[in-house]
């Protein structure tokens, strides 16, 4: 199942991300520490061209602190980038920001020419919990929940330092179906656009791979190896309680469990993927979205033939 999320009001946030970068020095991207390269818009590339950028690395605290070194390397490497780690709820970090900023575009600052900055996330992300830290108040709204920013909010963090907060945006279509699950499973996609108990299968299938040991502390199983991805998440379920009538595992409310549990850390540090597992998820994605495209237009050409150009024009009706 390939997952798909994009309000209406997202368009008009693609489009006020396009008219307002005309006029700012630095655009930060706050993404999930959890799912990096998921978390990140690929769209925003083409909406800011070649503004100097900071890829923030959020909630790092919940993630594996070992590939969110991988991952901060891997922006590191880029050109006009700079990539940190933050807990938006600690405010020591969250000023690091500015000083980040101020190193990407130099030559802003003073009232003369103040910093102008634009941060953007996909929903759900931690902005608002951020800005809120930075101005030492709760003029963003905020909850648990993809798309509670709604409209653009400038917000002057110093006499020479001014934030554009843009809502939460993913992008039209994701063509890595990995993305979509992570993505999902993190909150960022609202829940009438995915089946949970699916989702919960995925992120069992990851943290199966590479976190069993956590699973089977957090739950209490004997074991977690020899399980596949339904049986431990009847496992869960068993030991959480969820069940129906006649001894029956309630799936979803045992997937509601995975996923709650992995939201709020309860299930230690994780991190879904790293940047050379998503390099290959892309590359996959991309081969598949190219397929889909042909087919397409194969069928589109089936249904409306087009002339054949090379060919001499057909002569008049009754000539000759």
């Amino acid at each position: 199942m390939a997952i798909q999320w994009f309000p209406g009001h997202m368009h008009l946030t693609q489009k006020a991300i396009a008219e307002r970068v005309k006029d700012i020095d630095v655009v930060i991207e706050l993404l999930d520490a959890r799912l990096p390269g998921s978390s990140a818009n690929p769209m925003l590339a083409d909406l800011t061209g070649h503004k100097p950028g900071l890829k923030v690395l959020n909630k790092q605290d919940l993630a594996d602190p070992e590939r969110t070194a991988l991952w901060l390397a891997h922006y590191n490497d880029r050109p006009a980038t700079r990539a940190i780690g933050l807990d938006a709820s600690q405010t020591t970090p969250a000023r690091r920001l500015i000083d980040a900023c101020h190193e990407l575009a130099p030559s802003r600052g003073g009232m003369a020419k103040p910093m102008r900055v634009l941060i953007c996330g996909i929903p759900n992300v931690g902005k608002s919990t951020l800005i809120n830290t930075l101005i030492g108040g709760r003029k963003a709204k905020t909850g648990d929940e993809a798309g509670i920013t709604k409209l653009e909010q400038r917000i002057t963090l110093a006499d020479d330092f001014y934030l554009w907060d843009t809502p939460g945006m993913l992008w039209p279509r994701i063509i890595v179906a990995k993305s979509g699950y992570n993505l999902a499973a993190s909150g960022a996609i609202g829940r009438n656009a995915f089946d949970e108990e699916e989702v919960a299968l995925e992120l069992l299938d990851a943290l199966r791979q590479h976190y069993a040991a956590l699973v089977q502390a957090r739950f209490s199983l004997d074991a977690v190896d020899g399980l596949t991805d339904e049986r431990l998440l009847e496992a869960i379920g068993r030991k959480r309680g969820a069940l129906l009538g006649q001894g029956r595992v309630n799936l979803q409310k045992a997937a509601e469990i995975v996923m709650n549990e992995f939201r709020s850390g309860k299930l230690g540090r994780i991190t879904l993927e790293t940047p050379q597992e998503f390099a290959a998820w892309v590359a996959a994605g991309e081969l598949l979205e190219a397929e889909r495209r042909a087919k397409k237009e194969a069928r589109a050409q089936k249904k409306h033939p087009r002339p054949d150009r090379g060919a001499p024009p057909a002569a008049p009706s009754g000539a000759d």
